[in-house]
């Protein structure tokens, strides 16, 4: 069984630089937009069975394209919605660098619970049960090994592949996950295997590869601030890992 854990593309809150939580309405810009046709053009051979996303629209934008080209109906999990950041939703970033929990978050993540909002340690209980609960149901209707996909947001990718690398969650800011990028496990009854991390190559049609480190030219991150709750590293502009042209294969 294999899950294609996709994050939605570049949103408005991306670009204005605010944590956008579950705040209503946010949407693609026009670059995530075009990185949704990207997504449907690199996945549309695969052979994909489900699709499964968060309910915010900036997940539905982004699985729609790929949606239509294979003919599916997505189904929306509240599991898999972006972590509720309490009284941070909606701030800028800059703005909560001065906060004494941003520090807790990027060393003590599991302690980490935002104000009038959720933990972390709470975030990665339901996305990860999610995600198996939904692996062993398409396995259990089709009889055979399922590929399908699960679009949502950065910390909740972070907290699965943490969950499937063996990682203590504390170490979960250690995993890039940017916008329109593709991670994938595939789960044993043993054991998961993650098979790509912060994918945004262009052709997945091949036999298994290294993955490139991700380029980090043209960025102006801050080591001192760290990642950014949702999924980006701290000084990152344009919200793409710089690899959408390379040809790695999966």
């Amino acid at each position: 069984m294999t899950v294609i854990l996709l994050r939605h593309g570049v949103s408005t809150s991306n670009t204005a630089r605010t944590l956008a939580g579950r705040s209503a309405g946010v949407d693609l810009t026009e670059h995530g937009n075009a990185q949704a046709r990207t997504v449907a053009e690199r996945l549309a051979a695969l052979p994909i069975e489900h699709i499964v996303h968060s309910p915010l629209l900036r997940c539905q934008r982004t699985i729609a394209p790929l949606a239509e080209k294979l003919g599916l109906e997505p189904e929306s999990d509240d599991r898999l919605i972006e972590v509720d950041y309490g009284d941070w939703t909606g701030k800028a970033i800059a703005d909560l660098l001065s906060e004494p929990l941003w520090k807790v978050v990027q060393q003590h993540a599991s302690g980490a619970v935002f104000p009038s909002g959720e933990g972390l340690a709470q975030v990665q209980i339901r996305a990860v049960a999610a995600v198996r609960e939904h692996d062993r149901r398409f396995a259990e209707k089709a009889g055979h090994d399922v590929l399908w996909v699960a679009c949502t947001h950065g910390d909740v990718i972070k907290s699965v592949l943490a969950d499937a690398l063996g990682l203590h969650l504390d170490g979960f800011q250690r995993i890039v996950v940017e916008p329109a990028s593709i991670s994938i496990v595939r789960y044993t009854p043993t054991s998961p295997f993650v098979v790509r991390i912060n994918d945004t190559g262009a052709d997945l049609s091949g036999s298994a590869k290294p993955q490139r480190p991700a380029s980090a030219t043209g960025t102006s991150t801050d080591p001192e601030s760290g990642p950014v709750p949702g999924g980006e590293l701290g000084g990152t502009p344009s919200a793409d890992n710089g690899n959408a042209e390379l040809r790695d294969s999966l």
